[in-house]
């Protein structure tokens, strides 16, 4: 018997609606008319996630080197452990993103320990892509308590295939209630050594594209797991009461799910309306100093605040390198980015005009609780570093 979830109640079904009401106004920006600077807000979305998934785990990576990641360049200052858990967690997500493009993609159980290989293939106390061999707990880092243990041993492999079963041949009516719930089962019956939680989330998100969520970058509540994590640990706690009690409730974890997609799709649509403004007032700056139109991008990268390296404009932009240091070097000339550091750790970061252009920008960042609509005002950014002073 797996946790279940019949089907979601009316004020449930309301904040999904509202949900994808946010989503659809996102979708004509980012799929249905793709601007140029699409791919750039796509890689950030991937970095944050990327960020926030790992730093649950207590794996931390700074924006910029996450950005390194995404765009398969080498870390500024992240130590090689580290490193290989985020290269990791990166080729599972793009190994999912990769797989649905073949429809009819299903769940099997080689895409699922496949996924778990990647993310703890540098970890080989963790099994990689195998289940545990026995026993598996989670202790309190302070008390040494076990707060949570894995289903028995001897139950895993037939309840994983009772939950492949839900995974692919449920109808559910919901798309965010089946991710969730598949996340909800992954979690609490803790299959693997170790990297149970990535696994999840991953699995989650695979979930969300393989039911045809259009924008699957964009549909990911990790940044604000990561962002809210002890209330992550605690609605888990709740529901799985210690071990693995399917019969208990699991509105909690549902509503906290629901919230997530409604806060992450809100907050995806105020960063897009904002780098839509940033990068028209950009192009009208560029084109008053009659620089190449291309050097726009360069510029977008660093009114959001990440370091600007020639490695990160040439993706941006799709340029050769002589190319890109010829741009890089007219802007400085121009007034318009300041360069730091020197040779290979060169970077750049906007100059007052652009910095000017960027505060213009900010639109309110304050989210209502879709569970009520009387209640408290939240920040849809908790630690918002990759676009600075909006969080």
């Amino acid at each position: 018997m797996l946790y279940t979830y019949g089907s979601l109640d009316e004020e449930e079904k309301r904040v999904e609606e509202a949900t994808a009401r946010i989503r659809s106004e996102l979708d004509l920006f980012v799929v249905t008319e793709p601007r140029r600077w699409t791919g750039l807000l796509a890689r950030m979305t991937r970095a944050r996630a990327l960020v926030a998934s790992n730093s649950v785990e207590g794996i931390n990576v700074s924006d910029d080197d996450a950005i390194a990641a995404i765009d398969r360049e080498d870390p500024a200052n992240t130590d090689r452990e580290t490193w290989q858990a985020v290269i990791g967690y990166r080729e599972a997500m793009d190994y999912i993103l990769q797989r649905r493009r073949s429809p009819p993609f299903r769940i099997s159980e080689d895409v699922l320990l496949a996924v778990h290989f990647m993310i703890c293939q540098s970890e080989l106390t963790a099994n990689p892509g195998q289940y545990r061999p026995g026993w598996v707990g989670v202790r309190n880092t302070k008390s040494g308590e076990v707060v949570h243990e894995g289903v028995d041993r001897d139950r895993l492999e037939p309840l994983i295939q009772e939950l492949l079963q839900y995974v692919n041949n449920a109808e559910v009516g919901s798309v965010f209630l089946h991710a969730a719930m598949t996340h909800l089962n992954l979690a609490i019956l803790h299959p693997f050594s170790d990297g149970n939680g990535r696994t999840a989330r991953c699995i989650q998100t695979a979930v969300l594209a393989s039911e045809g969520i259009v924008a699957p970058i964009f549909s990911s509540i990790e940044e604000y797991i990561g962002h809210n994590q002890q209330t992550y640990y605690d609605v888990l706690a709740e529901v799985g009461g210690g071990g693995w009690n399917p019969a208990r409730s699991a509105k909690p974890w549902v509503r906290f799910c629901l919230r997530g997609h409604y806060f992450q799709a809100q907050t995806h649509l105020r960063r897009t309306r904002e780098i839509a403004r940033i990068y028209a007032d950009l192009s009208d700056l560029v084109e008053a100093r009659k620089l190449p139109k291309r050097t726009v991008m360069a510029l977008l990268q660093a009114a959001v605040g990440t370091k600007l390296r020639n490695s990160s404009y040439r993706v941006s932009a799709e340029l050769p390198k002589h190319l890109a240091s010829r741009d890089l070097k007219a802007l400085v000339e121009a007034g318009l980015l300041i360069p730091r550091g020197e040779r290979r750790g060169r970077f750049y970061v906007a100059a007052p005009d652009v910095v000017d252009i960027r505060q213009r920008s900010r639109l309110p960042k304050n989210i209502a609780d879709p569970f009520d609509e009387d209640g408290p005002v939240q920040s849809s950014d908790r630690q918002e570093s990759l676009f600075p002073e909006v969080a």
